[in-house]
């Protein structure tokens, strides 16, 4: 019924069949095209403005940790954590208090947890309130404590703005009087005009 002609498909040093060719995926280079053995990692929205600081899986921190950067905790730390952005690894622990704009938690947390984005993964073990504006729970994560949620701060009403000099002032701009005023009637001399 329907007839299609071919036309003959370029030769390629590497291919043996007559398969079509499949078009490589958006992310990764086609096949052939002086591609490095090695793929680079896309990098994670975390560290996209700011570089990320990690704490290594074998390592062990005891104090407070404080600061604006990024942080991934893939080791424990005993002591209380306020950064910018925080993730808390699979392998991460953390005895003490979290404060972060930002926080993922796929390891473990025993302690208040504060943050404007909060979200347990899966993995997430966090014993310990969390205060939150919004908050995140995957199936499977553990949690033992209370939620607060924290409310954004109502924005300032806005004031009026001032008129330009030429333009008069309209009767309710007027303050009343503190005193009353007593009604006197007024005389004018029209003589003295």
């Amino acid at each position: 019924m329907f007839n299609k002609t071919k036309s003959p498909a370029p030769a390629t040093p590497d291919r043996s069949s007559n398969a079509p060719p499949i078009p490589p995926l958006p992310d990764l280079p086609s096949p052939g095209m002086g591609r490095s053995p090695v793929a680079a990692p896309a990098p994670s929205p975390i560290a996209s403005s700011r570089g990320l600081s990690t704490l290594s899986s074998d390592l062990q921190f005891e104090g407070n940790i404080a600061g604006a950067g990024d942080l991934q905790v893939d080791g424990s730390i005993k002591g209380d954590v306020r950064v910018g952005r925080l993730i808390v690894g699979e392998t991460g622990a953390v005895e003490g208090n979290v404060t972060a704009d930002y926080l993922e938690v796929r390891g473990r947390i025993v302690g208040a947890v504060n943050g404007k984005q909060v979200k347990l993964v899966s993995t997430a073990y966090v014993d310990g309130d969390i205060t939150a504006e919004q908050l995140s729970i995957d199936i499977g994560a553990y949690f033992q404590g209370r939620v607060l949620q924290s409310r954004r701060d109502a924005p300032a009403p806005v004031a009026p703005a001032p008129r330009p000099a030429a333009q008069a002032p309209a009767a309710a701009d007027f303050e009343a009087p503190a005193a009353p005023v007593e009604n006197k009637p007024q005389i004018i001399d029209l003589k003295s005009l």
